[in-house]
């Protein structure tokens, strides 16, 4: 898996025209799933988002995480964070998985997270062509990928 953790101020998904899920302080998280992804990632990098101390604390230091603030999540499903572009112009997906495996990790990704973090997140939608709006806040923008634990 691959998640690109951005701390916003504020951030929503819009699909046709409605807003689906919206947040104020907290993190956006796009999620990028491939075909050997499994429980233990999903457990793996749920637990390093919500502990992520990437929020300020009295003095200004990023040492407070999404649970220490309170804060939300909004959770976005990205196939295109697996796309390699080592030949040619044109993206392949290859290596991103396909909905029979990848929407049900998604779906237990959000269960983790709801759990890991003590409450409900936001989410857009599997598969849909979906606007993102987010006001980052820093900026402070995170890449991880549970194969390099990084």
């Amino acid at each position: 898996m691959i998640a690109v953790i951005q701390r916003v101020s504020e951030a929503s998904v819009t699909i046709d025209g409605n807003v689906r899920g919206a947040i104020g302080t907290g993190l956006l998280v796009l999620l990028g799933i491939t075909h050997d992804d499994g429980d233990e990632d999903l457990t793996w990098l749920s637990k390093k988002v919500v502990q992520l101390r990437i929020f300020g604390d009295e003095e200004g230091k990023m040492n407070r995480s999404l649970l220490d603030v309170g804060g939300d999540l909004l959770l976005i499903s990205q196939f295109t964070l697996h796309a390699s572009t080592k030949k040619g112009n044109r993206p392949s997906y290859i290596e991103a998985a396909r909905p029979d495996v990848a929407v049900p990790l998604y779906e237990r990704m959000i269960e983790q997270l709801t759990t890991d973090l003590g409450k409900s997140i936001a989410t857009g939608e599997f598969g849909a062509d979906m606007k993102v709006r987010l006001l980052n806040d820093g900026p402070v923008t995170i890449v991880i990928d549970t194969k390099d634990r990084k």
